[in-house]
């Protein structure tokens, strides 16, 4: 019988590149978005490509009642989750005071709240099975300095890199894998649906990487056991810059740099 993947933020950009690599190695996939007309077309050509089943689940995971829903839709139809792929985001590029305070709420519930409930109710399954594999789409600005715009966005991928790193030694010799994804700029609709697309697109060192070499080396790194995987060169050297470089040097360059970021 298949192992089966829960993706969510499967619709487009590295959530469908999960998809279809997963996909071609065999697995069965819940895909989770809120575009069902997307995740229908992409989990039509999965399975007539590979013969693999996939179901589809239309879900606003900002809402918390939705994502206790599909907890619950999953468990009724006997779904076992093998592997979690926690991938759904986004980004607010406006200033923190210009944004609107739901948003800013629904934007800390869909990347701080939903995967953490939804490695709290898979985990347990996982750990009781002795295997499984969970990869948090975290950010390479999980390790920068705060800046204007954006405004939360480093705070909340910080969250996600160090709750996949307390996981990992926590389910250590269980099995189980975690590990965080920190990308930087990737081919995806990512940056288009924030505002910045055209701005990244001018800057040669941030230039995107395909959503297919960022996947390959979030699985290739979740399967040797990384708790963490910097995908990139530049965004390697970058980070190690923020790690390594005196903040009173850092955070201005990091703030100047931001300003081209933000709408």
């Amino acid at each position: 019988m298949a192992k089966t993947y829960l993706v969510t933020g499967a619709s487009s950009g590295i959530g469908a590149e999960f998809a279809r690599e997963l996909a071609s190695q065999g697995f069965d996939l819940v895909l989770v978005a809120r575009r069902l007309e997307r995740l229908d077309e992409l989990g039509q050509e999965l399975h007539a490509k590979y013969n693999v089943k996939v179901t589809n689940f239309r879900a606003d995971l900002a809402n918390r009642i939705v994502v206790d829903e599909l907890i619950a839709n999953i468990k009724t139809k006997n779904i076992k989750i093998y592997g979690l792929i926690n991938n759904a985001g986004l980004s607010i590029a406006s200033l923190f005071l210009q944004t609107e305070y739901k948003k800013q709420i629904d934007f800390l519930e869909l990347c701080i709240i939903t995967p953490t409930t939804l490695i709290n109710a898979f985990l347990p399954e996982m750990v009781k099975a002795g295997e499984g594999r969970i990869i948090n789409v975290s950010s390479m600005v999980a390790f920068s300095n705060g800046a204007a715009g954006h405004t939360l966005y480093p705070a909340a991928k910080s969250y996600v890199l160090k709750m996949t790193r307390s996981i990992a030694a926590e389910i250590k010799g269980t099995g189980v894998k975690i590990t965080a994804l920190c990308p930087g700029a990737t081919e995806s609709e990512f940056q288009t649906v924030n505002g910045v697309a055209a701005k990244i697109g001018k800057d040669n060192f941030l230039k995107p990487m395909p959503t297919s070499k960022v996947v390959e080396e979030a699985l290739k790194a979740n399967e040797a056991g990384k708790e963490q995987v910097i995908t990139g060169f530049a965004n390697k050297f970058a980070v190690a810059m923020m790690k390594f470089m005196p903040e009173f040097i850092l955070t201005p360059i990091i703030r100047n740099a931001a300003k081209k970021y933000s709408v």
